[in-house]
């Protein structure tokens, strides 16, 4: 039997899918009585069309790839960990603990501090749910659920009752020192020519590359990648084989939980200065659809963080152009994911045997 070639699988569907689901939000931007065409030109020109725009899609995108990256991990080990909004909220904090309790003389160091603090707590948040399926056998989505909801209630006691500075009524940190800010895309050598001084995206974007890469390597190069991949493919056989369930499961959702804390090196540190409450606006959940589109595939999951950026950003500018409902974006969200993730055999299984048929056709030719 012939298989499918590979390209049908990362390319082809996941492009056709995204078509169906971009046509059928034309048509419902034409049902509520505006121009689709008109909301697409509105949607690239905001994303893409300026330094301002490009330079948000980007400091987006770095989120949903550190968030992509979490889900990712944790479903390879066959764990679906939607509790990245919660592991994302504690990195903050960990960030923000870390940036205030020492006088950083430089923002190379503190970067190194914040990313290590905003790890740490990630990967603590999910080590709780992670224990509790592996020892107790209790469900990884309810679980990871609930802890994003503690995770909110904690972060708000934090700043209300422990971080937020006297005489203050806002439930925020204190600023953080300046030597601490991260270099935006403006102030990079010849880069920064092509980005507005006014736009957040900064070097935390080369870390979420670098991140893809190590994600990458550690999935399809280590022993604990295969090991997680075997146990994600089948639990009895890697049992057999003598993989760890517990420490399968405990090491991925420590690495998922990390990489989320790790988003909060971009909008806590590089972005707000600060830590506030709801910082991770959501990017955890979005995170959720990245994976999926991407195939769980780092280099896939890039690609889909660079989607959803220009996805966020546009609709924002939608909605300030036109009276389109910033709500439409989170439908066609909805419809990208429903496509990739729910409705995926819709079209795969009559794709991949059309090219099964040809290429038997072309054997026995």
């Amino acid at each position: 039997m012939e298989k499918t070639p590979k390209w049908v699988d990362v390319a082809l569907i996941p492009v056709l899918n995204l078509l169906i689901a971009f046509v059928i939000s034309g048509i419902v931007v034409l049902l509520i009585g505006e121009d689709p065409v008109k909301a697409i030109k509105v949607m690239v020109s905001g994303a893409l069309g300026s330094p301002y725009g490009w330079g948000y899609t980007l400091y987006y995108s770095t989120n949903f790839i550190f968030t992509g990256l979490a889900v990712a991990v944790a479903y390879h080990a066959s764990q679906f960990n939607i509790g990245g909004e919660g592991q994302a909220t504690l990195g903050g904090l960990g960030v923000a603990l870390v940036l205030l309790a020492v006088p950083w003389p430089h923002w190379t160091i503190a970067l190194v501090a914040a990313m290590f603090g905003g790890a740490l707590f990630g990967a603590a948040w999910a080590a709780i749910p992670a224990w509790l399926q592996a020892k107790r056998g209790s469900h990884i989505v309810i679980t990871t659920i609930m802890f994003n909801f503690i995770g909110a209630s904690v972060l708000n006691y934090m700043l209300v009752n422990v971080l937020r500075p006297p005489r203050s009524m806002d439930p925020a940190t204190a600023r953080f020192p300046a030597a601490t800010h991260l270099p935006t895309f403006h102030d990079i050598p010849l880069v920064g020519q092509f980005f507005s001084k006014s736009v957040p995206a900064n070097v935390s974007f080369f870390i979420a590359i670098l991140a893809c890469w190590l994600v990458w390597i550690l999935i399809w190069r280590t022993k604990l990648g295969f090991e997680i991949r075997a146990f994600g493919r089948s639990e009895p056989a890697a049992r057999y084989a003598g993989i760890s369930p517990v420490k399968i499961v405990m090491a991925a959702m420590l690495i998922s939980g990390g990489l989320a804390g790790l988003m909060a090196i971009n909008n806590v540190m590089g972005e707000a200065h600060r830590l506030v409450l709801n910082s991770v606006e959501g990017a955890g959940f979005i995170g959720i659809a990245v994976a999926l589109m991407g195939r769980n595939h780092p280099f896939g999951v890039f690609l889909a963080a660079l989607l959803f950026g220009f996805l966020y950003q546009g609709g924002g500018e939608l909605a300030l152009e036109t009276t389109i409902p910033r709500e439409l974006i989170t439908v066609i969200q909805a419809l990208v994911i429903l496509f990739t993730g729910a409705f995926d055999n819709m079209l795969r299984a009559p794709i991949e045997s059309f090219f099964v048929a040809r290429a038997n056709a072309r054997k026995e030719a």
